[in-house]
């Protein structure tokens, strides 16, 4: 079995051992419930106020307006359906871009086909960016929320989310955005987005699976506020009422553990070159058989998606024994579909069908980059 290389860290990062250690007491020790008020659970009850705290210092907000959820889809689902249920009478348009994750896609879709929402996908160019104009021009009377990710999970672009949420603020219409890519990657400070709900998943940065987050901008939603936000789970009224059921302890203060590493620890700029350093390897060893897809300044530091010409990705990807990244287009019995973000972008079939998305991470070497470009000459000769 040759080494194995992870370049996959958009779809999931390992837990930093920062993280692990400080999730370890509450897996064994302090197991009580954090809604009760005796001995066992007010410890996991001060952790994860400590844990709220320490997501709220890395993106800028106060820590009553941290929500934990079960992930970033969660999240994305509730901010959307939940917004829509509560203000529908206010109107019934809600706005998204052609290259949201599938979590707001299908929310969407699915509130479009069972409660009649008129819902708006504005496209994007061939770098996979929203222009901010489109978005205004879509706005209707009838328009209560917009909805557009901070930066593609696939290609890395990263949409000018400032400029929407002044558009949206200016225009009475409330901002959600999905940062789930971006948040130990780039800046995400709610105040500078300009959002009213932001949503955050813990293992995309060396957090654990399973948990996430909704910012809820207090000034903005609440009972006395513009607008309300119904919640998704109903039960006893957990997390201040906003979303029912028994916090899962240790996975929260992993999550808050991830945050005060990633404010700890800037990465970004060793994420860029690692990242560029496999750019000038791909284009040194296949020439004009690599194109980038994607913007090639504004995106991610970690992320590349390279698309091969006259190959399939996937099929490519099965060939590289022990190397982990994702393919950009479908493989069906030797035929392959562009994923929707590649065709919003118009991406030339004949790189899009071998379009790879190569995420680095902490951990990430030249020695490790090095070995996958000689895989990659071995299987492409």
């Amino acid at each position: 079995m040759p080494d194995l290389i992870y370049l996959d860290y958009n779809a999931s990062t390992p837990p930093a051992p920062p993280v692990s250690d400080a999730m370890q007491p509450y897996l064994a020790g302090h197991y009580g419930n954090p809604h009760t008020s005796h001995w066992a659970g007010k410890p996991a009850h001060a952790a994860i106020q400590r844990a709220r705290g320490q997501v709220a210092a890395a993106i800028g907000c106060d820590a009553g307006e941290v929500c934990f959820t079960g992930g970033a889809s969660e999240a994305n689902n509730w901010a959307l359906k939940g917004f829509y249920f509560a203000n529908r009478q206010r109107g019934d348009h809600l706005i998204g871009t052609q290259v949201e994750h599938a979590s707001v896609k299908a929310a969407l879709q699915y509130l479009e086909r069972a409660f009649g929402a008129k819902v708006t996908l504005v496209p994007v160019d061939g770098l996979g960016r929203v222009n901010p104009t489109d978005i205004a021009a879509a706005i209707t009377p009838r328009t209560l929320l917009i909805s557009v990710m901070h930066a593609n999970n696939e290609v890395g672009t990263i949409q000018p989310i400032e400029e929407i949420g002044e558009i949206a603020r200016r225009r009475g219409v409330a901002f959600h955005c999905d940062a789930a890519q971006s948040l130990g990657k780039i800046p995400v400070r709610v105040d500078d987005l300009r959002v009213d709900m932001l949503s955050l998943a813990a293992h995309k940065c060396y957090g654990p699976k399973g948990v996430g987050a909704l910012y809820i901008r207090s000034a903005a939603i609440g009972p006395d506020r513009p607008w309300r936000l119904d919640p998704l789970i109903h039960g006893a009224g957990q997390e201040e009422g906003r979303r029912s059921g028994t916090e899962n302890t240790a996975w929260i203060v992993g999550f808050g553990a991830a945050c005060e590493l990633l404010m700890r620890d800037n990465i970004s700029d060793r994420l860029r070159e690692m990242r560029d350093y496999l750019w000038h390897a791909l284009r040194k060893a296949f020439g004009d058989r690599v194109v980038l897809c994607g913007h090639p300044e504004l995106r991610l530091p970690n992320t590349l998606n390279v698309g091969f010409r006259g190959v399939i990705g996937a099929e490519l990807l099965d060939k590289l024994d022990g190397v982990a990244a994702s393919p950009g287009a479908a493989c069906h019995y030797g035929d392959a579909r562009l994923s929707s973000t590649l065709a919003a972008m118009d991406v030339d079939p004949q790189f899009g069908r071998g379009a790879i998305r190569w995420s680095v991470g902490r951990s990430t070497t030249p020695q490790e980059l090095d070995e996958l470009i000689s895989r990659l000459k071995a299987v492409l000769s």
